[in-house]
């Protein structure tokens, strides 16, 4: 991929702050799998003080439910869940370091604002590609929360997985940007 930027986790500040909306990115490294039931475990646990599972400090979530790993892979079919469903946790993760989400759709107002102030992205990956999505994950490893089943956190070894930058530190948004454009030209 030509103008494309690799980025290896955990993410630095100096990764995230130079990072624009429309951005395209390869990871690489562990990110972290988690949907809505997993992320409101996470935030009761910092409401009460409590340390996460794992250290969330420059990390990825990527918002995914994937199915079981066929004999031979290291996960099933993965690909994004809606994000929006985690806007009420994904400040509070933020406020202790996570780095950066990825999922598909539009993040609220108070996510945006949130990555703003602790220099977070959101990452959108692309949706209906969830077999070749797998391709990148070398491995996966249970970390919490295993009776959640498909939504457990897990850790995931990735190799140039294929991410777009939707929101970037200044609080551009791609999908807003897009939609303009796409108004413009009708």
């Amino acid at each position: 991929m030509s103008g494309t930027i690799r980025l290896r986790t955990p993410l630095k500040e100096g990764d995230i702050i130079s990072l624009r909306a429309g951005d395209k990115v390869l990871l690489s490294g562990a990110i972290y799998t988690g949907r809505d039931a997993a992320h409101k475990r996470l935030f009761c646990l910092l409401e009460k003080g409590k340390d996460l599972p794992f250290d969330v400090k420059g990390q990825v979530i990527y918002y995914v439910g994937p199915s079981p790993a066929k004999p031979g892979t290291a996960i099933g079919s993965c690909g994004p869940t809606t994000s929006y469903r985690m806007d009420p946790y994904a400040p509070a993760l933020m406020k202790v370091g996570l780095k950066g989400m990825i999922g598909k759709g539009p993040r609220g107002r108070e996510v945006v604002e949130a990555m703003k102030r602790y220099k977070a992205v959101y990452f959108a990956a692309v949706g209906g590609v969830a077999a070749l999505i797998a391709r990148s994950v070398k491995s996966s490893r249970m970390v919490a929360y295993a009776d959640l089943g498909t939504e457990a956190v897990r850790v995931l070894e990735v190799k140039d997985f294929r991410v777009i930058v939707a929101n970037d530190v200044l609080g551009n948004d791609l999908y807003e940007e897009e939609i303009k454009k796409y108004r413009r030209k009708n």
